[in-house]
Parts: C-alpha cells; sequence; structure tokens
C-alpha cells in the first residue's frame, strides 16, 4: 500500500530517477493544479445539485411544515402523549 513514509520515499526516488530534477518541481505544480481544479469542479457540481434539489423541493405541493394552527395541536397530542408516558398509561387507557 501507498502510505508508510518507506513507500512514499521509493516512489520519489523513482519519480527522480525518471523525471529528473529539473522537470520534478513543474510536474509537482501541474499535479497540484489539477487537483485544485479537480476539487473546483466537484464543489460547483455538488452546490448545482443541491440548488436543484431545492428548487425541486420548494415546487412541492406537499408542505414540509404544518400550518400555524396544526402545529398547536400537534405539540398539545406530543405534551399530551408525553404525560401519559410519564403516568405510566398505555395508549388503550384513554381519558374518558
Amino acid at each position: 500500500m501507498l502510505g508508510s513514509p518507506v513507500d512514499i520515499a521509493i516512489l520519489f526516488g523513482v519519480a527522480l530517477i525518471v523525471f529528473g530534477p529539473k522537470k520534478l518541481p513543474e510536474l509537482g505544480k501541474a499535479l497540484g493544479q489539477g487537483i485544485g481544479n479537480f476539487k473546483k469542479s466537484l464543489q460547483e457540481a455538488t452546490d448545482e445539485v443541491r440548488s436543484a434539489m431545492h428548487i425541486e423541493e420548494s415546487k412541492s405541493p406537499v408542505a414540509k411544515e404544518p400550518p400555524e394552527a396544526d402545529a398547536g395541536a400537534l405539540e398539545e397530542k406530543k405534551s399530551e402523549a408525553g404525560i401519559r408516558r410519564a403516568l405510566g398509561e398505555t395508549p388503550e387507557a384513554k381519558r374518558d
């Protein structure tokens, strides 16, 4: 595997022999620029996909959040269920 310091040193030595000491810095610079361009393109593509997903979500006819009146009723049901659980009541044992 390429990860230990010995492996990296061997790889650097082979590159130095193959490309020479004058060409190696140029290759490193070109490699760095290529990686930078790749990361930039990847980020742009990710942003484009996220914005497209956001547009699709906003066009969706289904509301993500309940209206204010329903939100209050939902909160009341949640708190009532929490109280019932705290008291040890089962869902079948409803109050009269």
